[in-house]
């Protein structure tokens, strides 16, 4: 089956079942606001989730540069979503990454794409974290690896404690970041202190 087929048959199983689900939730998927919700709830988680079908690790080699650089390279403030998989709601926020290379550097925007990647599947925030960190290492081979989450949780804002100013925040480093004075200048740039 060619991919375009797959993806098709893939919306089209989706769609039957939000059109079931809103049977459920006792609406009236026939009625004229919600005839198309059903396949746009697929469509969009179709784009929610599509970091399943992509290989972090390839984005990072596709750019992988000989360098000789050795001192902190940072991406920060990389914007991000992804869903809870406790709840299927959103969590967002930004990512700080930061690594300091060991003979190869890759593209800066290659960062963010590992980023949008691990976000862009079901995902719980402190996994997210250790995935990039751990992408970004095995891929790279840096002397370190530093990544820090900051993200605000639906699930959390929407129902239950209905907690609506919370951060949360994970970090996950490696190598030369197991120093205290190398994860407090990470921070010291990422917070511009």
């Amino acid at each position: 089956m060619n991919p375009e087929t797959e993806y098709r048959e893939g919306l089209d199983q989706l769609a039957e079942h939000y059109h079931e689900v809103l049977s459920l939730l006792g609406e009236d998927p026939e009625r004229e606001g919600l005839l198309k919700t059903p396949m746009r709830v697929a469509k969009a988680m179709q784009v929610l989730t599509r970091g399943y079908k992509m290989d972090a690790h390839k984005v990072l080699t596709d750019a992988l540069f000989k360098e000789d650089y050795s001192q902190m390279v940072i991406v920060k403030d990389i914007d991000f979503f992804s869903l809870c998989e406790h709840h299927m709601l959103p969590f967002y926020g930004k990512v700080h990454v930061a690594y300091i290379p060991n003979g190869y550097i890759t593209g800066l925007s290659k960062i963010a794409r590992v980023v949008d990647i691990f976000s862009h599947r079901l995902q719980v925030q402190e996994r997210m974290t250790l995935q990039i960190k751990e992408c970004i290492e095995l891929t790279l081979h840096p002397l370190g690896v530093m990544v820090v989450v900051e993200a605000q949780h639906m699930c959390m804002q929407m129902r239950g404690v209905e907690k609506i100013n919370s951060i949360t925040t994970t970090s996950d480093f490696s190598g030369a970041f197991n120093q205290a004075k190398t994860r407090q200048e990470f921070m010291n740039l990422i917070h511009n202190k």
